[in-house]
């Protein structure tokens, strides 16, 4: 399920998010000091709040289709009948205990009575014949039994689920730790024991964030049919198979039993198979007589399956946002998932894994995956375990010779340090005991890591070094040179943070196609928008890159322009992948039909429905029906954007983003009452988020009544102070209602937390300016210029305090 850390806001990884990424907004604030700030916070309008798309819910499809789709699955033991060996292997595997029925054969956990607290949280655990029970609080806060229904995985932990009548499953948040008690397990914990989650909180364990066929279905049962009826707001899901069982990678099998029973063979390339997983290309990985590296390359006729292996492993094994309901297995990645880039909070700059974001992220950024290695040349796959233990996995195409030597590695032989993975698969631990490797098999690069604040593979083992020290044994050891200098971390990180030069570096990255797509999507990702001639040159090549996660990608940041400047995108309404389809839509959102090429209009149609219906994956979530009414109201449709709003907070009422986002719609409108009256509940309903704070601000500025916001913007900034934009607009408030002292108090300690931050600096170097204090404004304009050098309006003040200084000797 995933869901072993605690809030996103807290820096972790959120709950069970496995398939959640945040939708970006096309709000962009304004910046500078300008005479007016109601005019300036008004441009800021919180529709940018990060919108969570996890779902995994309605099918579109008629009932007739899906008993239709359920008939084609045949069962894992149907193909034990033919396949024994593989249907064994499988038995181990952890995909065929995924799921499985709450029966004394399946479950774990110690059910003898015992009753456990961890001081916030407390459950007990008891047998009733065969019937597995907890008692703990449940929906309504009562204490309560609840029946166990389903085990949930296996190792190194196991989950339970308590099935509700309305058809959900809902997770529990005590989990058993099923390692080995020598190694800490045979315990029961609490997932989120640093939580208070009463039940009114989506991340109790009977709230939307923990329910199974929401966040976890389709990955842990074989032919699922998630049922959600949006209507009455239940579920009536079902699978073919409780676990994850052949079908789940070959596909639907019915055809190819009738191929087996009719003895047709060699008739059908496929054997009546819709995913072809086995490569009979005739190649293999050899390592050449000449090659001073020790690498093996691929011999042969390009690999067939390579596509099909990774993009069926894909769906689960990412962290993506589903594009269609019920995806079947052998479908395009691009088709039916829009997968999460490096984002901040998930990933470092330098790619490693930070949140919960599971292997195909890291996979994709690796030389592997460019080089044409599948899960299957590493993984058994129906085993699931290594094909081979320690550093005989790497041997099959890394010299052993070459590598698994002292000269290589710099450990004693046999050491934890002499393993491939200690150095090049960095861990991280998730859900309190689950300890999962990074798959971008990455050089080692303390160096960098210390400037981009992340953590390295030696100072996690040296934990009595500094990552200078590792950096200087790395240097001593290979040599200054390396191959990726300059790091594209640095470009990351210098997007991520604004940093001076950061728009250049970022172009170089997008337009390289020798990178991995995945860090070009993410530098397009990160360029500034409105774009500079540089930056503007690499999205028109991202439009046109050969790889569709990048024209994605490319396309998103169209929503910065103005509709007039969007029309690039519909070349690409009739592109072959979806997801690139759905952006061109997204992106032509705000541009009347008319207006575009006559050719292109039925396309736009097709892809506007498909971006819509992608949406409506996530029926059961309020998020999901905040971004329909954000499409419909750019569309112009205010009455069917008012009813999106209304579906949302019908889902939950209470809910920040749609609370904001109505406000934003209703100010838009001229219903400035009624904005003000949605961001008040905002505020009643969330007091510790500082987003509902800062809202009602911009609602009250809209007003014109800046001095009854500066309470608001205060309680904003205060709660979120490494949110720099809080304290910045607080003090141009300040300073609005001549409170100029208290506005350079708080510009001064914001620049003490945020000395790189741009508009601080512009703002107090005015003020500055203003007293007489030019000496003062002219460093602090100085040092917005050495942020960027682009920086037009930063250049143009400090030009005049210089100047002033040169006709105004003996100034300060």
């Amino acid at each position: 399920m995933g869901q072993g850390a605690s809030r996103p806001r807290g820096g972790q990884e959120p709950p069970a998010h496995r398939n959640a990424v945040s939708e970006p907004s096309d709000a962009r604030e304004a910046t500078g000091v300008g005479p007016h700030w109601a005019a300036l916070v008004c441009v800021a309008a919180l529709v940018c709040i990060p919108v969570l798309l996890a779902a995994l819910l309605v099918s579109p499809s008629s009932p007739t289709a899906r008993e239709q789709q359920r008939a084609s699955f045949v069962g894992s033991a149907t193909c034990a009948t033919c396949h024994a060996p593989q249907a064994a292997a499988w038995r181990e595997s952890d995909h065929a205990r995924a799921m499985a029925a709450a029966a004394p054969a399946n479950v774990l956990g110690d059910f003898s009575g015992v009753t456990v607290t961890d001081g916030r949280h407390t459950a007990t655990f008891r047998r009733d014949g065969d019937r597995y029970v907890i008692r703990t609080d449940g929906p309504d806060g009562t204490v309560a039994d609840f029946t166990i229904t389903e085990t949930f995985g296996v190792d190194p932990l196991q989950q339970y689920l308590v099935l509700f009548p309305d058809g959900r499953r809902q997770a529990l948040p005590w989990a058993w730790d099923s390692r080995p008690r020598e190694h800490g397990g045979q315990r029961w914990y609490h997932l989120m024991a640093n939580e208070p989650l009463p039940a009114t909180d989506p991340l109790h364990w009977t709230g939307r964030e923990q329910t199974w066929n929401f966040m976890c279905a389709s990955c842990h049962s074989t032919g699922l049919v998630r049922g959600y009826d949006a209507a009455t707001d239940r579920y009536d899901t079902r699978w073919t198979e409780i676990s994850v069982g052949c079908e789940s990678c070959h596909g639907p099998s019915a055809a190819h039993v009738a191929w087996a029973q009719a003895g047709a063979l060699g008739e059908d390339p496929h054997r009546g198979l819709s995913v072809r997983l086995r490569d009979r290309s005739g190649g293999a990985w050899r390592f050449a007589a000449d090659d001073p590296r020790g690498i093996a390359r691929w011999e042969g006729p390009p690999r067939q399956s390579t596509a099909a292996q990774v993009e069926t492993c894909a769906p689960c094994h990412a962290r993506a946002r589903p594009l269609v309901a019920d995806p079947s297995p052998g479908q395009r990645f691009l088709d039916t998932h829009a997968p999460l880039l490096l984002e901040r909070g998930e990933y470092h700059a330098d790619g490693q894994i930070q949140g919960e974001v599971f292997e195909w992220g890291s996979f994709a950024q690796s030389r592997m995956s460019r080089a044409g290695v599948v899960c299957a040349d590493c993984h058994d796959p129906h085993r699931g375990t290594l094909r081979a233990e320690g550093n005989a996995v790497c041997a099959q195409c890394h010299l052993p010779e070459r590598f698994d030597t002292a000269e290589h590695h710099r450990h004693p032989s046999g050491s934890a340090g002499a393993q491939c993975v200690s150095c090049h698969m960095p861990a991280v631990t998730y859900m309190g005991v689950d300890r999962r490797r990074d798959h971008a098999f990455s050089v080692p690069r303390p160096d960098v890591a210390a400037q981009i604040g992340a953590p390295d593979t030696c100072t996690s083992c040296h934990t009595d070094r500094p990552q200078s020290w590792a950096a200087r044994q790395i240097v001593e050891w290979f040599g200054p040179r390396r191959r990726d200098d300059p790091h594209p971390a640095l470009a990351i990180v210098a997007g991520r943070e604004g940093r001076a030069g950061g728009d250049a570096l970022l172009a170089a990255i997008a337009t390289d196609r020798s990178r991995a797509p995945i860090l070009r999507a993410t530098a397009v990702s990160l360029l500034p928008m409105p774009p500079s001639p540089a930056t503007a040159q690499a999205i028109g090549a991202a439009l046109l890159d050969p790889d569709p996660l990048v024209r994605a990608a490319a396309l998103r940041t169209l929503d910065g322009l103005h509709p007039r400047n969007r029309l690039h995108a519909a070349r690409f309404l009739g592109d072959e992948t979806r997801l690139v389809r759905i952006e061109a839509a997204r992106a032509l959102a705000p541009v009347p039909l008319d207006a575009l090429p006559e050719a292109a209009r039925p396309a736009f149609v097709r892809a506007w429905e498909e971006l819509l219906a992608s949406e409506r994956v996530a029926a059961e979530r309020p998020e999901a029906h905040v971004n329909i009414a954000t499409l419909l109201a750019a569309r112009g449709d205010m009455a069917g954007a008012e009813a999106a709003y209304r579906e949302a907070l019908a889902r939950d009422a209470t809910h920040l983003g749609a609370l904001v986002n109505l406000a934003d719609f209703e100010a838009r409108r001229g219903r400035h009452a009624a904005a003000e009256a949605a961001l008040h509940r905002a505020v009643a309903a969330q007091p510790r988020e500082a987003e509902a704070h800062y809202a009602l601000a911009l609602a009250l500025a809209r007003q014109g009544r800046a001095a009854d916001a500066i309470g608001s913007l205060a309680e904003a900034a205060a709660l979120r102070p490494e949110e720099p934009r809080y304290a910045y607009v607080q003090a141009i408030a300040l300073n609005q209602l001549r409170r100029t002292e208290d506005a350079m108090a708080v510009l001064r300690a914001n620049l003490e937390r945020h000395p790189r931050h741009r508009d601080s600096l512009m703002a107090l170097a005015t003020i500055e300016r203003d007293r007489g204090n030019f000496t003062e404004a002219e460093r602090l304009a100085a040092a917005a210029v050495a942020l960027n050098a682009s920086d037009r309006e930063a250049a143009a003040l400090l030009s005049q305090l210089r100047g002033l200084r040169q006709r105004l000797p003996g100034i300060r």
